[in-house]
């Protein structure tokens, strides 16, 4: 069974950074594409980062030019770093895998921007 476990969050001041990992265990496939998504208290899920097998990414533009999506050396491992952190980005961070037209989701890690 494909599992995906996030980490990496955390408090931190307005303008700082994080990292978050996501680590897949349960298949020796390469995914196709890895996102993360983030959902703030009250509003829906949004799409923040995706990678495809290719390394093609692709962000939405609250967040361009502030995180950066990459695939670790370990196969199905994906990491965010965000930077210029800002109190909007305050959310629950999760992680999303594709395999073969199924769709794979961690349990979230909370990222907290606050002063």
């Amino acid at each position: 069974q494909v599992q995906l476990v996030e980490s990496g969050g955390g408090l931190v001041q307005p303008g700082g950074s994080l990292r978050l990992s996501c680590a897949a265990s349960g298949t020796s496939s390469s995914f196709n594409a890895m996102r993360w998504y983030r959902q703030a208290p009250g509003k829906q899920r949004e799409l923040v980062a995706a990678i495809t097998s290719g390394t093609i990414v692709d962000y939405p533009d609250s967040v361009k030019g502030r995180f950066t999506i990459s695939r670790g050396n370990a196969k199905n491992t994906v990491y965010l770093q965000m930077n210029s952190l800002k109190p909007e980005d305050t959310a629950v961070y999760y992680c999303n895998a594709v395999l073969f037209f199924r769709e794979y989701w961690g349990q979230g890690t909370q990222v907290t921007v606050s002063s």
